[in-house]
Order: structure tokens, then C-alpha cells, then sequence
């Protein structure tokens, strides 16, 4: 498991594993969100399963499946809220991380944060989101 902190209350991760939770739980987090569609996984990393253990651990656990086409405002404004209405620090994953940092950057940037701040942010995490530039400057002057 590679949990990577983006803010103090949002981390990114590749796929996780149904037995990572209890250590996800230990590490703080009070809820997990599936960025990553079930038609990219073997049944046993689908997010029912990964569910299925967080909640026996006494995690939320919200499932928003991402490609880059859905990431609609709809679909960035879900993610965010989910985010903000956790009781404590959210965990979100994909295959990679890359798609729960850049959803979090373009949430961010249409909430009027700095793109160069979402950039740094993301970076530090270990996610080069410099290709994004142009979008975030968009929908943070918006």
C-alpha cells in the first residue's frame, strides 16, 4: 500500500486490497473513496469487496468511479463533497492515484484555488498534474 498525503485531510493511493483497511483504519483515515470502475479490476480489488472490509472496520466507504471522460462538474462537485462531509481524513483510490489527485485539483481550482498551489500540492504527492495547467487556470478564474 502506498498512501500518498496530498493535504492533511486527503491522501491518494494506488489500488488498494480488502486486507489494507485495517491498516488504513489505523492510519487515521474515517473514510475511503473508489475512484477506480470494477471493469478495471479482478472481483477480489472491485470496490464490494474493498467495501465490504471497510465497513466491517467502521469506515465510510463511497464508490465514484472515474475515467477521464466522467470527470464532469457533476462528478468533480460528488468527489469534493465527499470529501468535505467526512468526519476526518478521507483516503481515495484508483490504479494509480493520478485520477483521485487530478478530480481533487480540478474540485479545487473550480473552488478558486491557486493552480500553481494544486500543482506543488500534487507534486509533493509525487503527481505530475502540469498538463492540467490550462484547465485549472480556467476554472479558477471562473
Amino acid at each position: 500500500m502506498d498512501i500518498r498525503p496530498v493535504t492533511p485531510r486527503y491522501a491518494v493511493s494506488p489500488q488498494i486490497a480488502p486486507e489494507d483497511v485495517a491498516a488504513i483504519k489505523e492510519a487515521g483515515f474515517t473514510r475511503i473513496i473508489c475512484n477506480r470502475p470494477d471493469a478495471e479490476n479482478p472481483p477480489e480489488y472491485q470496490a464490494a469487496a474493498v467495501e465490504a472490509a471497510a465497513q466491517e472496520a467502521g469506515i465510510d466507504f463511497v464508490t465514484l468511479p472515474l475515467t477521464y471522460p466522467t470527470m464532469t462538474p457533476e462528478r468533480i462537485a460528488e468527489h469534493m463533497a465527499a470529501i468535505e462531509d467526512a468526519p476526518g481524513p478521507v483516503l481515495a483510490y484508483c490504479a494509480s492515484g493520478t485520477r483521485c489527485t487530478t478530480v481533487w485539483a480540478l474540485g479545487r481550482a473550480t473552488a478558486g484555488d491557486a493552480p500553481d498551489e494544486l500543482i506543488a500540492a500534487a507534486a509533493k504527492a509525487g503527481y505530475d498534474l502540469n498538463q492540467l495547467r490550462p484547465r485549472l487556470d480556467e476554472l479558477s478564474a471562473g
